[in-house]
């Protein structure tokens, strides 16, 4: 993702995905990263996606959601849940998922 998402105006929701990489297995991470994202695209109520990583690993992606029954959904859908286990068996250290409903949001472009 290389530029920011277009989003509605709010309220919408947002899934916080914080997680610190374990470097030493790539193997089929970068597959499984573009498939998640093709397939988080089709998904319903998904409205568009944030993601950013550091040189050590540490990263973040928002994806953001019409509703928490999108989010669940999304949560539960097999594909994904196959990947999510992947990520705990081989590519992350740790993960932080936090949901929020969001409420303002504002804008700044030069």
């Amino acid at each position: 993702m290389s530029e920011f998402a277009k989003l509605p105006k709010p309220p919408y929701y947002a899934v916080i995905f914080a997680n610190q990489r374990s470097l030493e297995n790539e193997a089929g991470y970068q597959q499984m990263a573009a498939r998640m994202e093709e397939l988080a695209e089709q998904q319903p109520g998904f409205l568009g996606a944030d993601s950013t990583r550091g040189a050590d690993g540490f990263g973040i992606t928002v994806s953001y959601w019409a509703d928490e029954a999108s989010i669940k959904a999304w949560k539960q859908q097999g594909e994904h849940l196959q990947a999510q286990q992947s990520g705990k068996e081989k590519w992350y250290k740790n993960f932080y998922v936090r949901v929020a409903k969001v409420e303002r949001a504002y804008e700044f472009e030069k």
